[in-house]
């Protein structure tokens, strides 16, 4: 009974695997959608192997590394084949610019800064409680937001907008740079369900709610960046009541 214990957070870990397993397929198929779509429920995997772990008492390295091996494929692999296809669509509209063939290939940064961050997490004591740098899953649920906006209509305003090479590269640089930065992001890690000590969880849940509501789709990626902003603020705060 206790092997089966022990082994429950982990099968949810590999449940989070085989989304970002299918995710690439999907992605290589050209179904940015349905890749998504994965990725998204292999976020909630990804919360709820960790939240099991620490619920059923039955936390371990085994399972954390089990759980980094996971998330590099899912969080890290499958946003970078989202964003080369982006890439690869948004450099028809330069008309075969000459030296843009090429700029898709900057998708694959992502798979190595992701995998650079999580070797730091795992050997990094001070991400115990928070992160340092933004984590691979608000990265990946980023990126892979964006062709759920476009939808199908790729001339759509919305799409003409995503599609812009040089606002793709921006993103692929920019969040790169975030997932290795020394920024302290908060963590879900809740010890208690009482507002004293989650004040800025709950805050944040509710605008993301209110986000999602009023905007949709459109309100995914707006959400990550709340998520980034408001640790900038939580980090400032902390330390101006620590002074």
């Amino acid at each position: 009974m206790n092997k089966i214990k022990r082994n429950i957070p982990n099968a949810i870990t590999c449940g989070n695997l085989l989304c970002g397993c299918l995710a690439i397929i999907k992605a290589c198929e050209g179904n940015l959608v349905w890749a998504a779509y994965l990725v998204g429920i292999a976020a909630i995997l990804d919360f709820f192997d960790g939240f099991t772990a620490r619920l059923l008492k039955v936390s371990s390295p085994i399972g954390k590394d089990l759980d980094s091996l996971a998330d590099m494929v899912t969080f890290g692999v499958v946003p970078g084949f989202v964003m080369f296809k982006l890439l690869l669509i948004s450099t028809l509209f330069m008309n075969n610019t000459p030296g843009w063939n090429y700029t898709p290939y900057l998708a694959f940064i992502i798979p190595i800064f992701s995998c650079i961050r999580l070797a730091k997490f795992n050997n990094d004591v001070r991400q115990t409680e928070s992160f340092i740098g933004v984590n691979t899953p608000a990265n990946s649920i980023l990126i892979c937001s964006l062709p759920l906006i476009i939808g199908i209509d790729y001339q759509s305003p919305s799409a003409l907008f995503i599609l812009n090479p040089y606002l793709l590269v921006a993103i692929t640089i920019i969040m790169s740079a975030l997932l290795v930065s020394e920024i302290r992001i908060f963590s879900f890690k809740f010890k208690s369900f009482s507002w004293k000590g989650n004040e800025i969880r709950f805050v944040f849940l509710l605008l993301s709610l209110l986000l999602l509501i009023t905007l949709q789709f459109v309100g995914i990626p707006l959400v990550i960046v709340l998520y980034i902003i408001m640790s900038v603020i939580n980090n400032f705060l902390t330390k101006s009541k620590a002074g």
